[in-house]
């Protein structure tokens, strides 16, 4: 029941938190934007509410079976540690056992999640990439003013949607173009899970109750809230970096690679830049968690009570 209750909080968690991912995405890779509000007030000047929601039909669809093996693999994991530590899948596990338990968790989802985070960057970012295009064409020589005088003279947008970025990244760029990014989501994923899982278990213990094993509704949603922001701070530098390099397909080729991302944005905009969308990642990163793990432990309560 992990994998069910994990899909329906991943779900939900998702719906709730897309639009601020969409901000997050454009102030990391965007240089032109100078803060959050600024962000928000220019999507919606030029796209209105769908800005807000480019590139999510696909993670709707894949996010149910990453949340999945997400918490899934998480609670096997810890369970077979115990097994093998303490003789019983149902031991008290140590918090060390439980941050590796975290850390398998945070790298397997990296195989199925890069795919899906490319084609959300790509989209994300797809209306700076034609505008930036239109520029050019503008500033090229010319004795027509820069107007459009007809429809096949305006740059139509690269990707259609979800599923023709991924054929198309496929097509261009191969099987490695699915996969750019994923050394940095690697060690984006890797140690923001296991701070997510760490982190939750000890406030669901400082939490409960006295005399209960497990922290009311409240506790719950400050719990999951909290882990998610924790998580979200320790993510945060190498999802720029993941960022940068997943969207960097979309013209001219910047980064040779994680390393080179990474010094080359350090030393155009400063050590700062790694920290861009922390505040924003915070914000979002507490309700989208307190409804994943409300939704999680609702649903593995409800199943107990049902088989019970």
């Amino acid at each position: 029941m992990d994998f069910v209750a994990g899909a329906i909080g991943g779900v939900c968690g998702v719906a709730v938190g897309y639009p601020l991912d969409t901000v997050k995405v454009r102030i990391q890779t965007e240089p032109k934007y100078t803060g959050i509000w600024h962000c928000i007030r220019d999507t919606y000047h030029r796209e209105r509410v769908w800005g807000f929601y480019r590139g999510l039909s696909l993670p709707v669809c894949t996010v149910s079976l990453v949340s999945s093996v997400s918490f899934g693999t998480y609670r096997h994991c810890l369970a077979h540690i115990c097994q093998l530590r303490y003789g019983s899948p149902d031991a008290k596990p140590s918090k060390a056992d439980i941050a590796l338990s975290g850390y398998a968790s945070g790298l397997v989802r990296v195989f199925l999640t890069s795919p899906t985070e490319v084609a959300k960057v790509r989209l994300q970012t797809q209306t700076q990439a034609q505008k930036q295009q239109r520029r050019l064409s503008a500033s090229g020589p010319s004795a027509v003013p820069p107007v459009c005088p007809a429809p096949p003279a305006c740059p139509e947008p690269k990707y259609r949607g979800p599923l023709h970025c991924l054929a198309t990244v496929a097509r261009e760029e191969g099987l490695r173009g699915l996969y750019k990014g994923s050394s940095a989501l690697l060690l984006r994923d890797g140690h923001s899970f296991a701070t997510y899982f760490l982190s939750y278990a000890i406030l669901c213990e400082r939490l409960s109750p006295a005399g209960h094993s497990q922290p009311d509704v409240l506790g719950v949603l400050v719990a999951g809230g909290c882990a998610g922001v924790l998580a979200w701070a320790v993510a945060t530098p190498m999802d720029v970096i993941k960022s940068r390099l997943q969207a960097d397909g979309q013209g001219q080729r910047r980064y040779r690679g994680l390393l080179h991302c990474m010094v080359t944005s350090v030393r155009e905009e400063g050590p700062r830049v790694l920290f861009k969308g922390l505040v924003l990642n915070c914000c979002r990163a507490f309700p989208v968690n307190m409804v994943v793990f409300v939704a999680y432990e609702a649903v593995l309560r409800l199943t107990q009570g049902l088989l019970t």
